[in-house]
């Protein structure tokens, strides 16, 4: 069964930067539209960035925007999440899941509609 697998996560300071990285083996990635989704303590799982083989990435949260983004590399099967000036409202777990359609749904859709979950990854962003 196809599952995500997330890494990358782990403890910032304030202002600092991590990149996240997620495969899925067996997967087609040129076809598959990935999104990245958070899941803070007591918080439901939100969506917030896409990337996509038929476009730019797309960020869900304005909080986000200038701040994150998503990449991928077919070649390696491997989508990114660059996350620069990191705050404390981003500690959470991170995941990636694919999409129903091949390229960035907009809006985000009900997680319940996208596939493959992995286990995440924990970022802490904490001084």
């Amino acid at each position: 069964q196809l599952q995500f697998v997330e890494s990358g996560g782990g403890l910032v300071q304030p202002g600092g930067s991590l990149r996240l990285s997620c495969t899925a083996p067996g997967l087609n990635f040129y076809e598959t539209a990935i999104s990245w989704f958070r899941q803070a303590p007591g918080k439901e799982r939100e969506g917030v960035s896409c990337s996509s083989s038929a476009g730019g990435p797309k960020n869900y949260i304005d909080s986000v925007k200038g701040r994150f983004s998503a990449s991928r590399d077919n070649a390696k099967s491997t989508v990114y999440l660059q996350m620069d000036n990191l705050k404390p409202e981003d500690t959470g777990t991170y995941y990636c899941a694919a999409d129903v359609l091949w390229f960035c749904s907009d809006p985000v859709r009900p997680t319940h509609e996208y596939k493959y979950w992995g286990q995440g990854t924990p970022v802490t962003v904490s001084s």
